[in-house]
């Protein structure tokens, strides 16, 4: 017997990032996804039913227990299949995908059969016991059972908009995050040397690009809802995200989407490659997004990425469906702009939203070209798995909807750690200096938002 949602819609006043901050605040589920697109704000909350991928089956687990299946040379054509079989009418799935999962794809294994690693997820979705959409002064919840539904909707009834801002809004305390870029600074280094190692495989024709990314420790415990509220007041991203998932807490502003699938089969992915520093005032963006346009280095990695995002949608849209929209536009995203290019296809009647993420995943942007050779320089160097950093949050639905959020400019805490996470995109032509550099740019967009739980 198929489960539906019971769906109320109520009417409410104050901020939508407030409704679903709040909401994930208040532990009323033990497990949690917030997703901001396009101007709505969602909350998924507890897990009806969660579907995982590892590198060699798919577990799902349900009120009765759990199934597994194994996983051939498709793994995510095997996923679409458990969440196509699950019992649930017009099923929305949440959750997040490890940027390992384009290992899998492309049936790479850089690191070995390093020791857990089959016990890692390289998927973790969720389909919710509650589901709430806050848009347009209206308010719709749908729930799994009438309890769940009264539950959520006295906890909205007694929201008072003026409070409910969870420490997001008081001063900050002294940042103890720095991005870095202060002299004697010992990443400076050490990243350098990727670079100038990366740069000289670039130039025997190795490979063309490969992103290269360092981690900050975060020496405090963060509250992930109030920094989600803190900076996204600060932050103009393509999505805002915020998970409390078994093994996993993170929230971050994603610049751009690795795919979006409409139900009619409409595909787009919008690469962003190409950076310079912004807010630090108007004559200095002016002047360095104007060099955007003028700097060689910067046109052509933006260039030779979007030539990949076009040749891996060509692999699964109709000839002569796809287009690049929009080349070479300047997106703001928080403390950096970027070149961006919008690229759009329409799907084969024989494709899915799971085949164009196949295709797309990891992104270009970070990752390299080609992304096998990108994914063997990247291990070298970081020398353990990215996991959710440079994957993508998702959102999905029953209808063949599909959205995926490339996973950077993020706070992640996992395995007893926090940190934060920037790379930069090596070419030939790029020196030391500016790609370290361009770290610490990225890197600004969330350290100085961080709310630590003990904060007042």
């Amino acid at each position: 017997m198929s489960m539906f949602y019971r769906t109320v819609t109520v009417s409410v006043v104050g901020d939508p990032a407030m409704f679903a901050t709040t909401l994930a605040a208040a532990g009323i589920f033990d497990q949690s996804v917030v997703y901001e697109r396009t101007g709505s704000w969602w909350f998924a909350g507890g897990a009806r039913f969660t579907v995982r991928l590892y590198r060699d089956r798919v577990v799902t687990t349900h009120p009765e227990g759990e199934r597994t299946s194994p996983v051939g040379g498709e793994p995510l054509r095997v996923l679409a299949a458990a969440l196509d079989g699950l019992p649930v009418d017009g099923w929305r799935a949440y959750g997040w995908a490890a940027f390992e999962l384009g290992h899998a794809v492309a049936g790479a294994n850089p690191f070995g059969a390093a020791p857990g690693e089959a016990d890692q997820p390289l998927v973790h979705l969720i389909v919710p016991a509650v589901e709430l959409v806050v848009r347009d002064a209206t308010l719709e919840v749908r729930a799994a059972d009438q309890r769940s539904l009264d539950q959520v909707l006295s906890f909205v009834a007694g929201l008072d908009p003026s409070k409910a801002d969870h420490g997001a809004r008081r001063p900050s305390r002294p940042v103890d995050v720095h991005p870095g870029g202060y002299p004697g600074d010992p990443d400076a280094e050490s990243y350098g040397a990727a670079v100038s190692a990366a740069t000289a495989r670039i130039q025997a024709g190795a490979l063309t690009k490969v992103i290269l990314s360092r981690r900050l420790s975060v020496p405090f415990e963060v509250d992930f809802p109030a920094t989600c509220l803190r900076g996204r007041q600060a932050n103009t991203p393509a999505r805002t995200f915020l998970l409390d998932l078994p093994g996993l807490r993170t929230t971050g502003f994603s610049p751009e989407t690795v795919v979006e699938v409409a139900p009619d089969g409409a595909v787009a992915t919008r690469p962003l490659a190409g950076t310079r520093a912004r807010g630090l005032g108007t004559t200095c963006d002016a002047r360095n997004r104007a060099e955007l346009y003028t700097d060689s280095k910067e046109v052509h990695e933006h260039a030779i990425s979007v030539k990949l995002a076009v040749e891996e949608l060509h692999a699964v849209c109709e000839p002569d469906s796809v287009a690049v929209r929009g080349f070479m536009d300047v997106e703001p995203r928080g403390s950096v702009q970027h070149l961006a290019s919008y690229v759009t296809g329409q799907l084969r009647a024989d494709r899915t939203g799971w085949d164009a993420l196949a295709a797309l995943f990891p992104a270009v942007t970070a990752s390299g070209i080609p992304k096998a050779a990108a994914f063997g320089e990247i291990a070298a160097f970081e020398r353990e798995p990215r996991g959710i950093y440079a994957g993508a949050v998702l959102q999905a639905g029953s209808d063949g909807f599909l959205d995926a959020a490339l996973v950077l400019r993020a706070v992640i805490a996992t395995r007893g750690r926090t940190w934060l996470q920037a790379g930069a995109g090596i070419v030939a032509d790029s020196t030391p200096q500016r790609e370290y550099t361009e770290t610490c740019e990225k890197l600004a967009s969330i350290a100085p938002h961080l709310v630590p739980v003990d904060f007042g």
